[in-house]
């Protein structure tokens, strides 16, 4: 393997001599390796793209490429250090943005950013501050960033798209557990007209289109030693979507009190705390630029994404468990009840969130 990889990195235009090619981390989709060189030289990030989560990685190379450019551009022109604040994609020899091996895999560098904190989980109000600053910062920074990006995952976080495979999946029955769900089938039901009265003002432009990073753990997000945030990270779900989207997602991971498959229903809801936090730390570099129906569903859309969830851990365990990795039979059933039960929470905090937001927006804008 080490000889294979050293091929591989030897098509990239590196700077220095390889010292040694090392595993890193423990990612479910990419395979990724740091590459280490002699002398004054950067480190490396070599990463294999999965093709079957993206089969479209030229078109994802080619969106990283140019928000990593436009975010460069704008650390530059405000006096900041573009090699530690913006991703840098290294290409090959012919310039390209990937290499192909003789297995027909994707593989991609960038240049590692030394002397950088990653925190796996936000496990403070500051802490999830900081995490909504981070996709604050990476939204704002990409405010004007008009140039097309390629939909490298067909109808994500699109519920209308979702719905028709909702009901593919209830005519199919694949597993024969329909039956069964009446209660679960009737959660998501009876919240299809409000999930779609959202979506509907995304279409039709009332909730503008931007860039979005469509993966906003804290753990794609890079800080510096002294805690202040640097960049985001982890570009392969870039793509042109709302906003709202980074801000539900994030609140639906940051403030849950319990796990996503919690049997526990008790330990599971949604911190106000939390919620505050984020906000806080997200608002305080985006509120300038929100339009008003932006801001009017930004505590919605945690309830949004979450359903979003919700539907699709239940949708997969109707289907037999084809999609999400599971490590007892009833495990997506589980899953489902654990969301539900944090969306339950948003729904029952609903008012101090909106509350929240308000008071937000005016301290910022």
């Amino acid at each position: 393997m080490k000889a294979e990889l050293q091929n591989i990195a030897s098509h990239f235009a590196l700077e220095g001599d390889i010292a040694a090619i090392d595993s890193l981390g423990d990612g479910f989709i990419n395979d990724t390796f740091i590459i280490r060189t002699s002398g004054d030289a950067p480190d490396y990030i070599l990463q294999r793209k999965n093709k079957n989560i993206f089969p479209d990685v030229p078109g994802m190379m080619e969106n990283i490429r140019k928000v990593t450019e436009h975010i460069r551009r704008r650390v530059i022109a405000e006096g900041g250090d573009p090699m530690r604040e913006a991703m840098t994609v290294v290409p090959t020899h012919d310039g390209k943005l990937y290499h192909i091996d003789p297995q027909g895999e994707y593989w991609a560098v960038t240049v590692f950013i030394a002397d950088t904190i990653a925190y796996n989980k936000a496990d403070s109000p500051e802490l999830a501050r900081k995490g909504g600053e981070g996709i604050g910062k990476f939204q704002a920074q990409l405010a004007d960033f008009t140039e097309p990006l390629a939909e490298t995952i067909k109808g994500f976080h699109n519920i209308r798209h979702r719905f028709v495979q909702w009901d593919e999946a209830l005519k199919r029955d694949a597993a024969d557990r329909v039956k069964d769900l009446t209660t679960e089938i009737g959660w998501i039901e009876s919240r299809r007209g409000e999930m779609l009265d959202f979506w509907s003002k995304v279409e039709d432009g009332t909730i503008p289109t931007r860039v979005t990073h469509n993966d906003t753990k804290i753990n794609n997000i890079l800080f510096n030693k002294e805690g202040e945030v640097l960049c985001a990270i982890d570009l392969d779900t870039v793509m042109n979507s709302t906003s709202l989207n980074d801000f539900g997602d994030a609140i639906r991971s940051y403030t849950n009190t319990g796990d996503e498959d919690d049997r526990d229903l008790a330990r599971v809801g949604m911190s106000i705390e939390m919620f505050r936090a984020y906000t806080e730390g997200y608002l305080s570099q985006r509120a300038a630029q929100l339009t008003q129906p932006e801001i009017d569903y930004l505590a919605f859309s945690a309830r949004y994404i979450t359903y979003e969830q919700v539907l699709r851990f239940l949708m997969d365990y109707i289907d037999g468990d084809t999609y999400y990795k599971i490590k007892y039979p009833e495990h997506n059933l589980v899953r489902t009840h654990a969301q539900y039960k944090l969306l339950q929470s948003m729904e029952e905090q609903y008012p101090a969130m909106c509350e929240i937001v308000r008071e937000t927006v005016a301290k910022y804008k």
